[in-house]
């Protein structure tokens, strides 16, 4: 399976995005190189694109597959295709606030801690349905490592398409997501012009 192991804030920088989005506090030293030049049309929607697939830990031939999925379903391309990316089960293990990071959500995924409505899932890619509820394991959920995220993650605001018990690490999907409950800094436009070419 392929990974990315871009260093995670020097990526942010480049990218213009705030390490918060990802779940990650830190602040980097370095500053971020002013430079003066002028971002072609192509080049502002490849960067829109960059954003989305580093955002979510999604590699190109995964997200061109999403793509093609919002493509095919009704409503607005762009759209169709965030709420795709926030309804993977890795996704939705951060924002319910089952883990720090998105990372650390996939990694808890494929170690087999997550039952989906009863039964053990280890895809992180897994999308969710509405009604769907997500649990963390007995047994995962009573390691030191499941008791120092929740104390770690206990001011996470959990979005309106989500309802989530933290004392139980329960979670259930209230509804699919819609622009407007999605707080990514991505221009969705730009990806789909992009791969409208």
């Amino acid at each position: 399976m392929a990974v990315s192991r871009q260093p995670v804030l020097k990526r942010c920088r480049s990218l213009g995005i705030e390490p918060a989005y990802l779940g990650i506090f830190k602040k980097s030293k370095k500053q971020p190189v002013q430079r003066n030049r002028k971002i072609s049309e192509y080049g502002a929607q490849m960067r829109e694109k960059q954003k989305a697939k580093f955002i979510y830990g999604v590699l190109e031939k995964q997200f061109r597959i999403y793509f093609a999925r919002a493509s095919k379903m009704r409503g607005i391309v762009g759209e169709n295709l965030l709420a795709l990316l926030e309804t993977r089960l890795d996704n939705a293990l951060f924002r319910f606030g089952f883990a720090r990071t998105r990372r650390e959500a996939r990694q808890i995924v494929s170690h087999k801690s997550v039952l989906v409505n009863g039964k053990r899932v280890n895809i992180p890619s897994y999308n969710l349905k509405t009604g769907d509820v997500v649990t963390i394991t007995e047994k995962a959920r009573q390691s030191q490592r499941f008791k120092d995220i929740t104390a770690a993650t206990s001011s996470v605001i959990v979005p309106a398409w989500l309802s989530a018990d933290k004392e139980r690490l329960q979670g259930t999907v209230v509804s699919i997501p819609t622009r407007e409950m999605v707080d990514i800094p991505v221009n969705e436009t730009l990806i789909v012009e992009l791969y409208s070419k």
